[in-house]
């Protein structure tokens, strides 16, 4: 599935042109002409990263991503200022503002694809490895574990079933996906993924994504 970028600049053909450069490189784009409208956008579309201006009306590249990094679902949105304020203190600005990039106008669409590639690269790896973390079993006592090594995982009660969307919610949270990004997949709203999570939650009897993602595995529920 495509991942999606949200492009906000007032420039329309700067716009355009990085709608159809970054459609080119097989990503879906969707564009706002300033903050306030990308705020609007944002929770419709489910970016995996925004790149914007600072410069516009309404609303500035500053406020925009302060709004955005105040929200615990964008927190670790990457996201690339593309801008001709070229001052020392407005760079500044714009890392403390939480950006992760700072690209300078006039710029080039190779760079962009490039800085885009490798932010979205990073951010899958830190979304799998946080994952894998929270699956990471506490130490054992060695007397415990020999007790229960010839203990297999619980029979599954005879009831237990699975509805095809929530197997395929189920597979995507075990490869590592966030609800935002299984909402996009599944062209779902994150509210009615949060729903499904916690009837598997509730399902399962785990208490959260890393004990259910384990107990899928357990009992083959997942590849």
């Amino acid at each position: 599935m495509p991942l999606t970028i949200l492009v906000v600049d007032d420039d329309e053909g700067i716009r355009l042109s990085l709608k159809d450069y970054l459609e080119l490189e097989g990503y879906i784009v969707v564009i706002a002409e300033d903050g306030w409208k990308a705020l609007e956008l944002i929770s419709q579309c489910q970016p995996q990263l925004v790149i914007t201006d600072i410069s516009m009306p309404r609303i500035d590249g500053f406020a925009f991503l302060k709004s955005l990094r105040q929200q615990p679902a964008w927190r670790l949105l990457p996201v690339i200022f593309l801008t001709a304020r070229t001052q020392t203190q407005e760079r500044v600005q714009g890392y403390q503002s939480g950006c992760d990039v700072y690209i300078e106008k006039p710029f080039e669409l190779p760079e962009i694809g490039a800085v885009v590639k490798n932010l979205l690269a990073r951010s899958q790896l830190i979304q799998t490895a946080w994952l894998q973390y929270q699956q990471v079993p506490e130490p054992v006592p060695v007397a415990a574990h020999a007790a229960s090594v010839s203990v297999a995982a619980p029979l599954l009660d005879d009831h237990f079933s699975l509805t095809d969307r929530e197997q395929s919610v189920l597979d995507l949270l075990s490869e590592g996906m966030s609800n935002a990004q299984i909402a996009a997949t599944l062209f779902l709203s994150p509210r009615t993924i949060e729903k499904y999570v916690t009837n598997l939650l509730r399902k399962t009897d785990t208490s959260n994504r890393a004990e259910l993602v384990r107990f899928a595995m357990d009992h083959h529920l997942v590849e």
